[in-house]
C-alpha cells in the first residue's frame, strides 16, 4: 500500500522568447522576481532556431533566456505562477494585439522537468484553473531523457546543459535543507 506524502519543494524555471529584448528586459525580469523572488541564474539570450512556431507572432529573429530563482517552491503553486504569467505576457502586447513575449514557467526536480501550458493535449495532466502539466523531460541514468512530445528545442544540447546546471545547484539547496 502506498502512503501518501508531500513533495520535495521544486526548483521554479521560466523560458522566455522574444525580440528587440530592450523593449522589455530589464522590466519583464522585475516582475517576474516579484512573483517568484530573486533569480539567480539567467542566461544571456541565445538564439531560438528550433522551431519556426511563433515566428509569425513574436518575429525574428528570436532569443530564449532560461532563468533559475532562488526559493524553492511548493510544485502545486504552478497553476498560479502560470496564470501570473499569462497576464504579465499581455501587460507586454504590442499595439497589434500580438506577444512582445512567451514566458513558459516550469518546475524542475530531481526526476523531472514540468512546464505549465493552457493547451490540452494526450500526455498532459489537468491542474485546474485552465491548466496542464506538461512532463517534458526526465532525469534518468545520469542525464536528460526525452518523451515523444518533447519540444524540439528541450531536446537540444544546450537547454539540456543549462537544465542540468541549475538541477545541480537545485540538488544542493535540497541537501541544505
Amino acid at each position: 500500500m502506498s502512503r501518501p506524502k508531500e513533495p520535495a519543494p521544486v526548483q521554479p524555471v521560466v523560458s522566455v522568447l522574444g525580440r528587440n529584448w530592450d523593449a522589455f528586459w530589464p522590466g519583464l525580469l522585475r516582475e517576474m522576481e516579484q512573483e517568484l523572488g530573486p533569480a539567480e541564474d539567467i542566461t544571456e539570450p541565445f538564439p531560438f532556431t528550433e522551431t519556426n512556431y511563433y515566428d509569425n507572432e513574436l518575429g525574428k529573429p528570436i532569443y530564449r533566456r532560461i532563468i533559475a530563482f532562488e526559493g524553492l517552491i511548493d510544485p502545486l503553486r504552478l497553476v498560479d505562477i502560470k496564470l501570473a504569467f499569462n497576464d504579465l505576457e499581455a501587460e507586454y502586447l504590442r499595439e497589434d494585439g500580438t506577444r512582445r513575449v512567451n514566458i513558459d514557467p516550469g518546475i524542475l526536480s530531481l526526476e523531472r522537468l514540468v512546464l505549465a501550458t493552457g493547451k490540452e493535449f494526450s500526455h498532459r495532466i489537468y491542474l485546474g484553473r485552465g491548466i496542464w502539466a506538461d512532463l517534458t523531460l526526465l532525469y534518468q541514468w545520469g542525464g536528460w531523457r526525452t518523451l515523444p512530445w518533447t519540444f524540439p528545442d528541450y531536446a537540444g544540447e544546450r537547454v539540456q546543459s543549462i537544465l542540468t546546471r541549475i538541477r545541480s545547484t537545485y540538488k544542493a539547496k535540497l541537501r541544505a535543507r
